[in-house]
């Protein structure tokens, strides 16, 4: 049983591949017996946070994750949901934190890839991409060699695929300086009846290893995913998986052409733990056992053994379960397609993972003791401490309004990620209709009037000054920007991105996130279908802001009634939708200009929520507006000049009279800069104003008359005018600038 010149299984073997002594312990009581170093290597990897979720699972069946639209919840490779005509969206959102901040380029690169094929694994053509991206203070000394890295890694990956990336987000702040988050999202299209899934079945039958070659390259990545850094974080580099997209793009199509045929019984792509995680899933979720020839494995590298070869994440392979006298059909497609092939396996009745080398046994593991009873832990955690309300009073607010917009539109948060997502092929395929930079990317159903919109959000600083209030806040905010382009929201994706859950603080911020999350989706019909957790994302015990990254998918019915955020026209009459309280706790002008991170987050009222998006939608449906864009970061003036940088368009507006007669005790910076939800700034024809307003009044949906669009300037009147002009240089030049540095 035992390899050739294995190292002797010590306690010190044991902590190095990530197994406390109790699980060791559990491992142990399952095999009966000692296990040789291949078997140590599988129980580490299927074991560890980043695949078995033993910290987080129990809170994450708090999560609502049906409706009558969904077709598959989490569980699977990705989420599925019905968009009608025969037709399904399958998406997913997922991590590569820890190695994009060992290796940038490829760290990043292999996130794409590897999303990419959760995606096209169930049967479905990637039709879009996006990503989360956290990056430390600017400042700081890695900061712009990651975030160059990183953009690089995203853009060389998915251009090369051939699969636009559309959307996303980026933010700043120094919690990320020795742990950088990218989170990257698919979305892909398949018909109703052609879904594929990944339960093995059929005694006898084939197991097809198909896709690039296997190497040494990404071994113990998911324990390396399931550590915090410290300062020797850089050796971790072999660790780090290397992506070649040329490979994806012909696996891609060699799958989809075996998909159109029905040889395949289950598949299932080779993510974190490479073979090992493919081959125990497939084998779980069927009920049945596997037994493979490593032999048999294509291999670029002599002499790998075992151990190397189960553990091995290079990317760009898949495993698949095939019907019996099939292989010559598959092989063929995959041979056409210059894409390696190889039966190394076949199902067993036994419930065993029977790994066989050089006519000897090399591991002999059972399938359900080790995928099932995973260790899951009910981990002690502790509420997070709440934060002093913060009095406006007590603030030194400037009642000069326009320095500081210019000063919020330069600042890294806000400033325009044109230099960023120019590097990125958004527009491949043809049916990107609203662009990255929008609140929401839409992309059309291919041949058809309907479209999806697509969107990443979620605010840290938020999530750390009140888990559940930011958890809310982000599943809320994803749901406001599908939205604001006339989507209704349909499901969302998360990405759970925390420091140690060991810590009782840290689990907290995730009991509360997941709490806040439920809440949201519940009131809000808007349910988790898919997603990934990544734990230990700190450094020297120092963790990230908490960010529960959501990704949301939309449907428009028809792409003709769709909204954007660019002013379109002069004369427009601009209306503010929802209540301004003037809430700064946690704001970015609190943050940029007055330099404090204080204070509660803005609270989210979910009934106001779903009351003023559902009129909102309604109207956009209704023809009646063309162009919204939901508040958030910065408030009204920093939503408003983004309307008139997106349309080329000045606005005049003025505080309501009877706002400022009834709120008197708002400071005009706390009304300009507050950052309030469930808020929209719409522009529609004059005449169609007062039927609009009497519409929204009679809905019970707050709603006033800021003013109109036109001109050169944004000018908020008896406080400043600024061209359009110069808001665009603030807005568009800090990151270019900040990138061309030495």
């Amino acid at each position: 049983m035992r390899e050739a010149a294995a190292p002797e299984i010590t306690p010190e073997v044991v902590a190095a591949h990530g197994l406390s002594p109790e699980e060791y312990a559990r491992a142990l009581q399952i095999l009966g017996r000692e296990p040789n170093l291949t078997e140590l290597g599988i129980f580490s990897v299927m074991w560890s946070e980043h695949c078995s979720y033993k910290s987080s699972r129990k809170w994450l069946k708090r999560l609502p994750t049906t409706a009558p639209w969904v077709i598959c919840g989490p569980g699977e490779n990705a989420g599925i949901i019905d968009i009608g005509d025969g037709q399904a969206v399958i998406f997913k959102m997922e991590s590569h934190n820890h190695p994009s901040f060992i290796e940038p380029y490829q760290g990043a690169a292999t996130g794409v890839g590897g999303i990419l094929r959760d995606v096209f694994t169930m049967g479905a053509r990637p039709i879009a991409n996006l990503n989360a991206l956290r990056f430390g203070a600017p400042e700081h000394s890695k900061t712009r060699h990651l975030l160059a890295g990183v953009v690089a890694g995203i853009g060389g990956y998915g251009n090369c695929v051939g699969v636009p990336t559309v959307g996303g987000e980026c933010t700043f702040h120094p919690s990320f300086n020795g742990n950088i988050l990218v989170n990257a999202m698919t979305v892909g299209l398949v018909a109703r009846d052609r879904i594929f899934y990944s339960a093995a079945a059929g005694i006898g039958n084939p197991v097809v290893y198909v896709g690039s070659k296997t190497g040494r390259d990404g071994i113990h990545g998911a324990t390396m995913a399931s550590a915090e850094f410290d300062e020797r974080s850089e050796e971790k580099r072999p660790t780090v998986q290397v992506g070649d997209p040329f490979t994806e793009k012909l696996l891609i199509e060699a799958c989809l052409e075996l998909m159109k045929t029905d040889a395949i019984v289950a598949i299932q792509d080779m993510g974190a733990a490479g073979l090992t995680s493919s081959s125990f899933e497939m084998a779980s979720k069927g009920g049945v056992g596997i037994e493979l020839d490593l032999d048999c494995v294509p291999a670029r590298e002599s002499a790998m053994s075992a151990y190397e070869i189960m553990l091995s994440e290079s990317q760009e392979r898949m495993l698949m379960v095939l019907k019996p006298g099939r292989e010559a059909e598959a092989a063929a497609i995959f041979e056409k397609w210059e894409v390696d092939f190889a039966v190394i396996g076949h199902v067993t009745d036994s419930g065993r993972m029977v790994l066989k080398m050089a006519g000897a046994t090399v591991a002999d593991l059972p399938v359900a003791p080790l995928s099932a009873a995973a260790p899951v832990y009910d981990r002690p955690f502790q509420a997070t401490p709440p934060r002093p309300e913060l009095d406006c009073a007590s603030l030194a607010l400037s009642p000069d309004l326009g320095p500081a917009l210019l000063a919020l539109l330069a600042c890294p948060d806000l400033a325009a990620k044109r230099w960023i997502w120019q590097q990125y092929d958004h527009m491949v395929m043809a049916d990107t209709i609203q662009r990255p930079g929008g609140d929401a990317a839409v992309v059309r159903v291919h041949g058809t009037e309907k479209a999806l919109a697509l969107t990443t959000d979620c605010t840290p600083r938020y999530c750390a000054a009140s888990p559940e209030a930011g958890g809310a806040q982000a599943v809320a905010e994803a749901w406001r920007n599908l939205t604001a382009v006339g989507a209704r929201p349909l499901a969302i994706t998360d990405c759970l991105n925390f420091g140690n859950p060991e810590r009782p603080e840290i689990m907290g911020q995730l009991v509360g996130c997941i709490e806040g999350m439920r809440e949201a989706c519940l009131a809000l019909d808007f349910p988790v279908v898919s997603g990934n957790v990544s734990l230990y994302n700190e450094t020297n015990g120092k963790a990230v802001q908490p960010v529960p990254g959501i990704g949301a998918v939309g449907l428009l019915a028809d792409c003709r009634r769709m909204a954007s955020l660019g002013l379109k026209q002069p004369g427009m009459r601009l209306l503010l939708i929802g209540d301004t309280a003037g809430h700064l706790g946690q704001s970015l002008y609190l943050r940029e200009i007055l330099g404090r991170e204080e204070g509660p987050p803005p609270p989210v009222n979910l009934a106001a929520e779903r009351r003023n998006g559902d009129f909102v939608r309604a109207a956009i449906a209704r023809g009646e507006i063309d162009t919204c864009h939901d508040l958030a970061d910065g408030g009204l003036l920093v939503a408003l000049a983004e309307m008139c940088l997106a349309g080329g368009i000045g606005a005049r507006i003025a505080r309501p009279a009877a706002d400022q007669a009834s709120a008197a005790a708002i400071p005009a910076a706390a009304w300009a800069f507050g950052e309030d939800q469930g808020r929209y700034l719409v522009a529609l024809p004059e005449d169609l104003a007062a039927s609009f307003l009497a519409s929204a009044a009679a809905a019970g949906v707050p709603a006033a008359s800021l003013g109109r669009s036109g001109g050169e300037d944004l000018t908020l009147e008896g406080s400043f005018t600024i061209s359009v002009a110069e808001l665009g240089a603030a807005n568009e030049g800090w990151l270019p600038a900040y990138m061309a540095q030495p």
